[in-house]
């Protein structure tokens, strides 16, 4: 009887083994499944990305030179001329609404992040007020620049009569990434350990003092990239401009002048022109642009993280 009971436990405790490196060869092979699944689609979706990014680039220096970046454009239906105007219309657009959209939305950040649950009295109304303002940054964050777009025309171009100009296209791209900026630095300020703010409290610094000198230092590496970020879609954006800026080919002499950004130009070209060459070469301008954006935020983050942890 006991070598009977030792004989099934035996078998059992074997069964058990067996049915556990199964399912251990199961899941192991789930998993590399899983993996194997995501690889491709990340390389899918990376090597699309470097595909049309490589064929606008190659097909884009073609006609890309020195001629072709100091001229400005002489309009036609062979597109004429090239990109010199249009370079300087881009500029100002990206002086004059980040210059309007970055005071406006680090301070509404530093608002919502750093004063707005610290208010005494009617906690109630103001936790309320606080989540309406925090779901319209994120519902305008997920509008259509389009709208933007139309607002900025009704608003600035008709009502308050700035017309086809850069300011009013300033004005419009400054709504558009108003709700970038925001929530990009109140997640930067979130982001900074609460034992900082506390610290310096204790030393006896106000809360102005700790936000301005601790708080914003720390958090700085967040706000650049997200001032950054409205940067390159201000430099990649035509629906806003299109119906603010006018869309002309002369060089631009004051805010009240009309204009063309880069992107605009490339949908000019595209649509209205047969110089699909040059839509091309401007196309490659803008990635390039694009790309030293992206490479900019990464160096300033990284001098401003190591600079603030001593390295």
């Amino acid at each position: 009887m006991v070598d009977k009971a030792e004989i099934m436990m035996d078998t059992v405790a074997q069964t058990s083994i067996q049915e556990l490196r199964s399912n251990i060869a199961r899941r192991h092979l789930i998993q590399k499944l899983a993996f194997g699944t995501l690889w491709a689609a990340a390389l899918a979706a990376v090597g699309m990305l470097l595909a049309i990014t490589f064929y606008v680039i190659f097909n884009g220096f073609q006609v890309i030179n020195w001629e072709f970046l100091t001229t400005p454009p002489a309009g036609g239906l062979g597109g004429e001329g090239g990109i010199s105007t249009t370079i300087v219309a881009t500029i100002y657009l990206v002086g004059i609404t980040t210059t309007i959209a970055t005071p406006l939305g680090i301070g509404a950040a530093i608002y919502l992040a750093e004063y707005a649950s610290e208010i005494r009295g009617a906690r109630g109304v103001m936790k309320t007020v606080v989540n309406v303002v925090r779901f319209g940054v994120e519902t305008l964050n997920g509008v259509p620049s389009i709208v933007f777009g139309l607002f900025g025309f009704a608003l600035f171009v008709t009502t308050l009569q700035f017309g086809f100009s850069l300011l009013s296209a300033g004005l419009a791209g400054a709504c558009l990434v108003l709700p970038v900026i925001i929530r990009a630095s109140e997640e930067a300020l979130y982001a900074v350990p609460r034992g900082l703010r506390e610290g310096s409290l204790a030393l006896g610094a106000t809360k102005w003092q700790t936000t301005w000198k601790v708080v914003l230092p720390a958090a700085a590496p967040g706000i650049i990239t997200g001032v950054i970020l409205s940067v390159g879609r201000i430099i990649s954006e035509t629906a806003v401009f299109y119906v603010t800026l006018g869309g002309s080919l002369r060089m631009p002499t004051g805010l009240m002048s009309g204009g063309r950004s880069m992107a605009l130009h490339v949908f000019y070209l595209a649509t209205e022109t047969r110089a699909f060459d040059k839509s091309m070469g401007t196309g490659a301008i803008l990635i390039i642009t694009i790309v030293l954006i992206n490479l900019t935020i990464n160096i300033l983050s990284r001098r401003l993280s190591a600079r603030l942890s001593g390295g």
